[in-house]
């Protein structure tokens, strides 16, 4: 009889499981991977999405080199007004500023113009990028920008070197977020910041692919998980927040 029960309670312990997994397979969700599997998750990847779940977000396919004609498209102006976003950022001519997902260095010229004591870093993880960006420099003759070849996890900068970073329409691509900003939160001085621009996710008439768009929430969360502390969210552009974080010094 005590036979017969155990037999029953393996055999309902191994049907519970079964039943987990199927759900867990039919919802496309698998624990995972880095940082002692705490961190991200993997699942069936949506249309424009990797299939890594990081905070509850889905992170966005990388736009290769081959669509770098997209970060010069002439309609930017008009839609990102990406010259007072350099301004909102209140620079001193002095600053060290990193551009990361500088891509052909639409924003890093724009940086460089206000910090002609400066510098800035241009950080991608493309080497065809950061050649079309070589070529502009070399055609414009400018000598205060640094290119930099970064990792999926890590932009390789100096540490406590940056007084402030940007990211334009580029954080929800990276493939290792909390790595990335981790290290990127060694580069930065104490009191420094790290500024985002993304396009808002909660106004559905923004026609921007889904996950490439963040909401305000999503990135405050995100960006605290790591340390860093949010200091306001400028919604003065068109399209986009503005979110301000600081290093707390």
């Amino acid at each position: 009889m005590l036979s017969q029960i155990k037999s029953s309670v393996r055999l309902l312990l191994v049907s519970l499981a079964s039943l987990v997994l199927l759900s867990c397979q039919a919802n496309g969700i698998i624990n995972g991977s880095n940082l002692g599997g705490s961190v991200y998750q993997q699942r069936q990847p949506s249309h424009d999405g990797i299939g890594k779940i990081y905070l509850g977000r889905e992170i966005a396919q990388v736009m290769g080199h081959e669509g770098a004609y997209w970060l010069e498209r002439p309609s930017r102006e008009l839609q990102e007004h990406p010259q007072s976003v350099v301004d909102l950022l209140t620079l001193d001519p002095t600053d060290v500023v990193a551009d990361i997902g500088a891509g052909t260095g639409y924003m890093t010229v724009r940086l460089a113009e206000q910090v002609p004591n400066g510098k800035v870093f241009a950080v991608d993880v493309q080497p065809e990028m950061l050649a079309l960006l070589n070529q502009r420099l070399q055609e414009q003759g400018i000598t205060v920008i640094q290119p930099v070849q970064g990792d999926t996890d890590d932009p390789n900068l100096p540490s406590e070197s940056v007084d402030l970073a940007l990211m334009v329409d580029a954080y929800h691509e990276f493939e290792y977020p909390h790595e990335m900003m981790t290290h990127l939160k060694e580069a930065i001085k104490p009191g420094g910041q790290v500024v985002l621009a993304e396009y808002r996710a909660e106004n559905p008439l923004i026609l921007i692919k889904r996950l490439h768009k963040m909401s305000e929430k999503q990135v405050k969360r995100e960006l605290q998980a790591v340390g860093f502390k949010w200091l306001k969210t400028d919604e003065t552009l068109p399209q986009q927040h503005l979110l301000f974080f600081e290093k707390p010094a």
